[in-house]
């Protein structure tokens, strides 16, 4: 079968899992009492005007939700609106709107848009954490089986199921805090710029015209930054470039303790997937012939580890991606993760919630299909099943 036939078939396969999901979305926003869903979708109701105000009011946002028709009715209404990214707006007087108060009265979407590059790049270097880490570690573990190295890798292992990430990012920023402190590295913005908020202060970017409160042109709100939208890709473009080092080493800390987990997990797989390899008729061949010993770890037991580690990426994908709102609110990381997580504390933003929670829903899709995709590519078994 040819790949890209094998995609089309993944693609198709995903439809039912999007349309279950929103559905599921969709049974829990109904829960959600009548007034409240009228403030995601409509706005807030009219201060004046009294009580003949507000029943028009009411009676024009059922009309747009459907609420006077039938429950499939309102289900077309809800996925119509999903799929045309017609998510409402910020509430005014939110837990939301009180942590980021440039979203007041903005659309979710546009939100979104403005704050998922943030958790992409702090995603990315997670997942380059991960494959830097763990794929090579698992090796040495293997190959040194029982050996020091060994125990230690196992040690790693087991404190990243057991420790979670609230309390890893905070143990995380109190030792960068105190590194450096005495390191006495203070950067462009403070002494703790480094390990914590999503960009230094404006005085720290050298070379602007101040503009935008403070900040230069083509940094909006101290978030949303032009003409990308990726914070460290646009400081560079604009020749910040010592502005775009400190954000990296800014997200570092909080991509380790998002990756900790899954390093953990992928670690004992590739351990694991090693010494089966290593047992096998194969690879005793290849030694027997006398090839080295590092070209039989390489080609032989490494390429078969590939395939685990695709695998486990997939499966703990939902996870990894589940501790991002817990770990952006530690470390004051202006994301999509952190603005979950003030939506959901009193008073509540049911947009955002319900905007950000089908955002991440459709990211760990899409990342599913990537896994599927790559695996197929790596072992052509997987197309012909």
């Amino acid at each position: 079968m040819r790949m890209w036939v094998y995609l089309v078939r993944r693609l198709i396969l995903v439809l039912p899992v999007l349309i279950g999901t929103m559905t599921i979305t969709f049974v829990l926003v109904s829960g959600v009492p009548t007034p409240q869903r009228f403030l995601s979708y409509c706005g807030p109701p009219p201060r004046h005007g009294g009580a003949a105000a507000t029943a028009e009011y009411q009676d024009h946002c059922a009309k747009i939700l459907g609420l006077n028709q039938p429950i499939y009715v309102q289900w077309g209404v809800y996925m119509f609106n999903t799929l045309t990214f017609q998510w409402g707006h910020a509430e005014n007087d939110t837990a939301a709107v009180s942590a980021l108060p440039f979203i007041q009265g903005q659309p979710v979407v546009t939100i979104l848009g403005w704050l998922l590059p943030y958790t992409l790049e702090l995603g990315t270097l997670a997942l380059f954490l991960i494959l830097v880490i763990a794929l090579p570690l698992g090796r040495i573990s293997a190959v040194h089986r029982n050996r020091p190295v060994d125990q230690a890798a196992r040690v790693m292992s087991f404190s990243g199921y057991a420790i979670p990430s609230y309390l890893l990012g905070a143990l995380g920023l109190i030792a960068a805090v105190l590194v450096l402190s005495n390191l006495h590295w203070y950067g462009c913005g403070g002494p703790f710029t480094e390990v914590y908020g999503s960009w230094p202060p404006a005085n720290c970017i050298a070379g602007s015209v101040p503009s935008n409160l403070g900040y230069p042109p083509w940094l909006r709100f101290g978030v949303v930054s032009t003409p990308t939208g990726f914070p460290t890709i646009d400081a560079a473009l604009h020749g910040q470039y010592a502005v775009a080092l400190d954000t990296v080493v800014r997200i570092l800390i909080p991509a380790f303790v998002v990756a900790y987990g899954a390093i953990a997990v992928l670690l004992r797989f590739v351990r694991n997937s090693m010494l089966e390899v290593m047992n096998l008729d194969f690879v005793r061949t290849a030694r027997a012939q006398g090839v080295p010993e590092s070209t039989v770890m390489k080609r032989h037991a490494g390429r078969n580890s590939l395939n685990v580690t695709v695998t486990v990426l997939g499966l703990t994908f939902a996870g990894f991606i589940g501790g991002f709102p817990i770990v952006e609110e530690v470390f004051g990381l202006d994301g999509v993760g952190r603005i979950l997580a003030v939506s959901v504390l009193a008073p509540y933003d049911y947009g955002l919630i319900f905007g950000s929670t089908i955002l991440f829903t459709w990211l760990v899709v899409i990342a599913n299909i990537v896994v599927d995709v790559v695996y197929g590519w790596l072992d052509p078994r997987v197309r012909l099943g």
